[in-house]
């Protein structure tokens, strides 16, 4: 048995019970015992949080995960420990691996990977379709038992619209909804940054940001169609938010989320052919990025993700329109978020919010929440202490950041999960 811990002199803050002032938490058997209690247990340690906001856990609703298949890129083992140091105790790992997670086996060791870590749950998302190549959809029912969360083709969109008409109707019959990444494809293909006149002057391969609203709006139909419940993932533009916003006025089953350089950065960042700054979808402009931050604000936009994308040095250093896309984002997904924060664009308690509450309610899951009886996964923050992104300096072997060079505020001091501390600065 592990000793119970007490965490004293914290500002306890949880959007899903709307406490927010200062507190003690007692944890015991990994679980939240007691809040603002004066009793201390026999043999406890106890921790001072000076004065730093002790939150719940974030849960992360999408991340790519190298192995299995591409190890030298990022081990599950590599990517709890990013996690725990950006306070992730709760990863969705994305079935585009190598080989693609649409079959049983591979859900079920996806899990037992996670549990084996001891520093993260991980939430296996099912591949929508074999090999995630969009055509022959895969068993739901099994790998629903499996334990996946929910389905997905990760970073490939489901381009046939009979193909998603499927996926939504099964998804719906096992309780269950489906993620895309909306983008048509014979638009985007081959693209590297999103059309205007900065890929004009740069000479890139460039689509359209209509692109993203396009295949929003055919998947909207579908879910009027099906009543089934699509999420879009990391939506970028102003005229999808419009859309979603519209759905949901409708009330359909439509959810969203975003990722933080689509509210932090624009197409600007990509000027001198950053490739670490290549993304998908591509970063867009000024207008676009504004609109993200009002969605956030007006609850448009119902989770914020970390979009964490793995790739090694070799997959990054080539001519921009040959450098893989994509970016990594569990170290950075808190301080980014809390820059909105700092820029007044959201309160505090909001971009909290984004990061657990919100997906926990999406995902159903018992974490998100500081309540007695909850498990004790909690993330202990100084939100003005200052840090800067450097990468090659990153917990984790992705060191892919878009943010690299970027100072921020914010930081995890301490980690715990199911009362067990796995990270602390």
């Amino acid at each position: 048995m592990r000793r119970p811990i007490v965490l004293t002199n914290v500002h306890v803050l949880c959007p899903a019970t709307g406490r927010d002032r200062p507190g003690r938490v007692v944890i015991e058997g990994g679980r939240i015992a007691g809040l603002d209690g004066d009793g201390t247990p026999e043999g406890a340690e106890v921790v001072d949080g000076a004065g730093a906001v002790l939150a719940p856990g974030l849960i992360d609703l999408r991340a790519s995960l190298g192995e299995p298949g591409h190890e030298h890129r990022e081990t599950i083992e590599s990517a709890a420990e990013a996690a725990a140091a950006g306070g992730i105790t709760t990863l969705c790992a994305l079935p585009d691996s190598d080989p693609a997670a649409d079959d049983p086996a591979l859900v079920n060791y996806v899990l037992r990977r996670g549990e084996a870590t001891g520093s993260v749950t991980l939430l296996p998302y099912g591949a929508a379709t074999r090999g995630c190549a969009g055509k022959e959809i895969t068993e739901f029912g099994l790998l629903r038992e499996a334990g996946a969360i929910a389905f997905t083709d990760g970073r490939h969109a489901i381009a046939e619209a009979r193909t998603m008409r499927l996926a939504l109707s099964y998804a719906r019959a096992f309780g269950s909804f489906v993620v895309q990444h909306p983008e048509e494809p014979s638009l985007t293909r081959n693209a590297a940054a999103t059309e205007g006149e900065m890929a004009t002057r740069m000479g890139l391969p460039a689509a359209p940001a209509a692109a993203e609203a396009m295949m929003v709006a055919r998947d909207v139909a579908l879910a009027r169609l099906t009543r089934g419940h699509v999420h879009f993932a990391h939506v970028s533009t102003g005229a999808a938010l419009d859309l979603i916003r519209a759905a949901k006025g409708e009330g359909l089953r439509v959810t969203c989320d975003t990722a933080p350089p689509y509210f932090d950065l624009n197409e600007t960042a990509i000027g001198d052919f950053r490739t670490y700054a290549k993304l998908s979808p591509p970063l867009r402009r000024e207008e676009d990025r504004r609109a993200v931050v009002e969605a956030l604000a007006d609850g448009t936009i119902d989770a914020i993700a970390s979009d964490h994308q793995p790739w090694d040095a070799d997959d990054k250093r080539l001519p921009f329109a040959q450098a893989e896309a994509g970016g990594a984002g569990l170290a950075t997904l808190l301080a980014v978020t809390l820059a909105r924060v700092h820029a007044g664009d959201l309160t505090l308690m909001r971009a909290i919010e984004l990061l657990t509450a919100a997906p926990a309610r999406l995902l159903g899951l018992e974490v998100g929440r500081i309540a007695v009886g909850a498990p004790a996964d909690l993330v202990l923050i100084s939100p003005d202490r200052a840090w800067k992104v450097e990468a090659g300096r990153l917990p984790g072997k992705a060191q892919n950041s878009p943010f690299d060079g970027r100072a921020l505020e914010g930081r995890v001091i301490g980690t715990w999960k199911a009362g067990r501390r796995v990270f602390g600065a």
